[in-house]
């Protein structure tokens, strides 16, 4: 008999059956793992597989290679503190897409599990978006990272300097000065300031998503043949109405 515990996020639910579901589990030292959970259709455990839901699991096979059972209690709704926040739901909603499809499964990511855990908790206290946006951001560059595709914001690609960077070749990831980009600077991203840019951008958060976005799409969700996570576009749909009507 295989079988571990463990602490982890509810990022993904396939029912199976009449009454049971596959969810699919972001923990902390088992990586993103699937299991079966019975009668996931009953009141009380549906209250507990809520995408982000931060809860504590048990899970049990005959062999390691098997789908297993999961035996779950709540540990914090994540979800429940968002109902009344549309924007919040929806960047829930993307950060459990991208870490279901981005991920491979059952590889342990503990640096991604603590910025997750990190983020989650942000989002759940801050009243405005000024204040889990730009967090939103930096765990997106912290998934690109430990994927392996690091963006280099920190230093021009072409004369090295930190200062004055506007933006990023969508090619290389690399920052480039603004005197440098010349007649190139319409190929390139914006770099906005809440990413280290030298200038704050009128639409300084939808800049930042297609930043990541585009990064994302070519190296991550590129890779296995997907588009970017619909509940991540949506998110940066809901951003830039936000702003626009501002």
């Amino acid at each position: 008999m295989a079988n571990w515990t463990d602490d982890g996020f509810v990022i993904s639910m396939r029912p199976h059956g009449e009454n049971a579901a596959i969810i699919g589990l972001f923990t902390k030292y088992h990586g993103r793992h699937m299991g079966l959970v019975h009668a996931a259709s009953s009141k009380s455990k549906k209250a507990i597989l809520e995408p982000g839901n931060h809860v504590s699991a048990e899970w049990r096979a005959r062999l390691d290679t098997q789908l297993g059972t999961y035996a779950l209690e709540l540990v914090k709704a994540s979800s429940a503190t968002m109902l009344s926040d549309p924007l919040k739901l929806a960047a829930l909603s993307s950060i459990c897409a991208i870490l279901d499809i981005s991920l491979p499964e059952r590889e342990p990511q503990t640096t991604i599990y603590e910025a997750t855990s990190a983020l989650l908790e942000v989002l759940s206290l801050a009243d405005e978006v000024a204040q889990w946006l730009p967090i939103y951001l930096r765990w997106e560059l912290g998934m690109l990272e430990a994927l392996g595709f690091g963006l280099m914001l920190d230093k021009c690609a072409v004369s090295g300097t930190t200062q004055a960077l506007s933006y990023v070749s969508p090619r290389t990831g690399h920052a480039v000065h603004h005197a440098e980009a010349g007649p190139y600077k319409d190929r390139l991203l914006q770099l906005p300031a809440c990413l280290g840019g030298a200038e704050t951008l009128a639409d300084e958060f939808s800049a930042g998503l297609s930043l990541t976005g585009h990064f994302m799409t070519r190296h991550i969700f590129g890779a296995v043949h997907k588009d970017l996570p619909q509940p991540r576009i949506r998110l940066a749909y809901l951003i830039s109405q936000l702003y626009n009507n501002e």
